[in-house]
């Protein structure tokens, strides 16, 4: 599904919603910072949008003073409450960031960021104006003449448009386009959806959380593969992720399923150094994995059996702490994902706790449930 090799990884820290210097969600917010930014393996950290509760000038100083302390690059977008006072001046004065929306390629993958805000008048009135749209569309129209991935990163789903035919002209682009994620905040609660072309991912709030711990998710494209893992603040290290093969709720295409030969890859996040590295299929024996140097990245290949079988991966360090993934890749026999409404969270995926999926749905998003 890509001419590329290269593994995007990326951090999801959720609507911040700050207020003042000494609230809660502000020093979750500066704690989550200093723990990516002890980490190898990461292009970069993404802010989905509601970043100051008011969209004042002094809550963007916190946002900033926690950005300051982060060498990896942040692409930081805009929410509903980033409007709240009438414009953007606030948001662009006082973060300094880049003007939406843009583009860029990073590890092979068309990163695309959108302003869902700006154009309209600020709170639930979302809307991208026509050119945005047409950007998006020469956009994705390149990035697939060139063979690229895309994802694409938006405070809220496409069906929470607003503006006369913005949701279906939106969905239909992403869904018959090469974008194979789109990235959003908003919801407050954890989410994934699959519409049998794209996944559909919302992180939980780390300013107005409704369920569970402050956290943030950790987020892989291998070769048109969606890998994501919400990873609670206080959980202990490593954090393994498996980037490929693709677990069967997540898989997009034919291509996915799993038969013969298959290379399993994973990504190994950790402050400490890396032991080693394994997997195993079902109960059977554990089995080393490989890295091309210190890159966080580990690879084997196995002959795979027929039928849908559980993948596991852990991973060591050098202290003996030990932390594990797993997934059911895609048989002959599993039944794709088929959508029953593009671009909205009609393909829910429900929950999934060891990805940090509750099903809960306390939040703001319009098919939320009381919060």
């Amino acid at each position: 599904m890509s001419v590329h090799d290269d593994i995007l990884i990326f951090a999801h820290v959720g609507d911040l919603h700050l207020t003042e210097p000494d609230a809660q969600n502000t020093a979750d917010y500066w704690a989550v910072l200093a723990q990516l930014e002890e980490l190898d393996g990461l292009d970069f950290v993404f802010l989905p949008g509601d970043n100051a509760d008011n969209g004042r000038p002094d809550q963007y100083e916190l946002v900033r003073i926690g950005l300051d302390g982060l060498s990896l690059p942040v692409h930081v977008i805009t929410g509903d409450h980033d409007m709240e006072s009438g414009s953007l001046h606030a948001f662009y004065g006082g973060l300094g960031v880049r003007q939406l929306p843009y583009a860029v390629t990073v590890s092979g993958t068309r990163c695309l960021f959108l302003d869902m805000c700006g154009p309209g008048s600020g709170g639930p009135e979302f809307r991208l104006g026509g050119y945005q749209i047409a950007w998006l569309e020469a956009e994705l129209s390149g990035a697939e003449k060139q063979g690229r991935d895309c994802v694409l990163f938006m405070h809220s789903y496409p069906a929470d448009l607003t503006d006369t035919g913005e949701a279906k002209r939106v969905a239909d682009l992403v869904h018959r386009g090469p974008v194979r994620l789109v990235e959003m905040g908003h919801t407050h609660y954890n989410e994934l959806a699959n519409d049998g072309r794209t996944i559909y991912a919302a992180c939980r709030s780390t300013g107005q959380i409704e369920e569970g711990p402050v956290g943030y998710a950790v987020v892989a494209i291998d070769r048109g593969v969606v890998s994501w893992r919400f990873r609670e603040l206080n959980q202990p290290w490593p954090l393994v992720l498996i980037t490929a093969p693709a677990d069967g709720r997540l898989a997009l295409s034919e291509h996915h399923r799993v038969a013969g030969t298959t290379e399993i890859r994973a990504v190994v996040l950790s402050p400490g150094l890396i032991a080693a590295c394994e997997y195993r299929i079902d109960d059977g024996p554990w089995s080393p994995m490989s890295s091309s140097g210190n890159d966080r990245r580990y690879q084997a290949h196995v002959d795979w059996p027929a039928g849908t079988h559980r993948l596991a991966v852990r991973a060591y360090e050098a202290g003996g702490a030990c932390g594990e993934d797993i997934v059911e890749p895609a048989g002959e026999s599993f039944a794709l994902a088929t959508s029953k409404g593009i671009g909205s969270d009609a393909d829910a995926l429900g929950p999934w706790p060891e990805r940090g999926l509750l099903g809960t749905q306390l939040g703001p998003n319009r098919n939320g449930r009381h919060w």
